[in-house]
């Protein structure tokens, strides 16, 4: 039976080859690495896509070969390629339950955040997917509406187990949880020797972790809401580092992350108005800063400290603006 061809797939799954790929077929035991990347459309007259890992960052996916990846008929239909083969595959909807929420988080980790609309539904399984949403209109459509898809891949690297590096996204959950809290410290050890580059790689990494845990979670359920919660620290430290690199607008980005779950956060709060007052966005710094005394006022002084700041810098741009404006008219004048 040639398994390369497709040949012993499972019913609804056709496979065509478009490019052939290089040496013997792997025999894909548990632990071998596979680098790809997938491209999704539908069937109708315009073969509508629906997600393309080339587009946006273009990172090719990894998946690990018996880590559970909560798609599994990927993994089934990688197994007949080899390297540097181009294949598609028609799966039918019915292997295809899990799609609509695995490709959300998908497309949460490449926009760097999750949507956040339903964060404090308790409901869990379907039944909340159908109720709340995913925060993607297309997906929400194919819950209620499940339909056949095709799959594009494109394998470029095969690695047997023990060929390379072990990563945290390859760790099985329980040591993604247990690495969590060593990440947490080096990230700090680094944050406190002044290592910002380094501390947010940390930060960074853990919050891969998560990520990778989220993906083995239904979207808004109390396991799924628990552990989303826990990317807050990481993404205050991980924003708190973009903005000592002077990466002002990344630094608004993380912060805005965490005041989407929590509109009171403070250290966001602060942390985004410090960023603001950076990139001249004097309005929105003045009300991030003017909320954090509200909500505390013992963080009065810091914030008055900040407003002082920003009206120095206000008075600073206003006179530059001022001498262009007479450098302008000096030569207008001259004309």
């Amino acid at each position: 039976m040639e398994v390369g061809l497709g040949m012993g797939l499972k019913d609804g799954i056709q496979k065509n080859i478009v490019h052939p790929g290089k040496g013997e077929l792997s025999r894909f035991g548990d632990g071998t690495k596979l680098s790809f990347h997938y491209r999704c459309s539908k069937l109708d007259e315009e073969e509508t896509v629906l997600d393309d890992s080339r587009i946006g960052t273009g990172q090719p996916m990894e998946l690990i070969i018996g880590k559970q990846f909560k798609l599994d008929v990927w993994e089934e239909c990688i197994k007949t390629m080899r390297s540097h083969e181009v294949a598609d595959f028609t799966i039918n909807k019915m292997h295809l339950s899990a799609f609509p929420a695995v490709m959300k988080t998908l497309r949460d980790v490449r926009k760097g955040s999750h949507h956040e609309e339903h964060a404090k539904s308790h409901c869990c399984g379907m039944a909340s997917m159908s109720e709340h949403g995913l925060g993607y209109p297309d997906l929400d459509k194919m819950v209620k509406e499940p339909e056949d898809l095709v799959f594009r891949f494109e394998v470029l690297k095969l690695e047997d187990p023990g060929a390379y590096k072990q990563e945290t996204w390859a760790m099985s959950d329980e040591e993604r949880k247990k690495i969590l809290p060593t990440l947490k410290e080096e990230g700090n050890t680094f944050y406190r020797q002044k290592d910002y580059k380094r501390a947010a790689d940390k930060y960074a990494e853990a919050l891969g972790c998560l990520e990778n845990l989220l993906l083995h979670e239904k979207p808004n359920s109390e396991d799924w809401i628990i552990l989303d919660s826990t990317r807050v620290p990481f993404l205050l430290n991980y924003a708190q580092c973009k903005y000592q690199l002077g990466e002002y607008y990344q630094a608004i980005e993380h912060a805005t992350n965490v005041l989407d779950k929590d509109e009171d956060n403070l250290k966001a709060l602060f942390r985004r108005g410090q960023a603001h007052m950076h990139c001249c966005n004097y309005k929105e710094a003045r009300e991030d800063l003017l909320r954090v005394a509200k909500l505390d006022p013992k963080l009065g002084a810091a914030v008055r400290k900040e407003l002082s700041t920003i009206s120095e810098m206000e008075k600073e741009r206003d006179a530059q603006e001022k001498e262009k404006l007479a450098g302008l008219f000096d030569k207008i004048r001259a004309s």
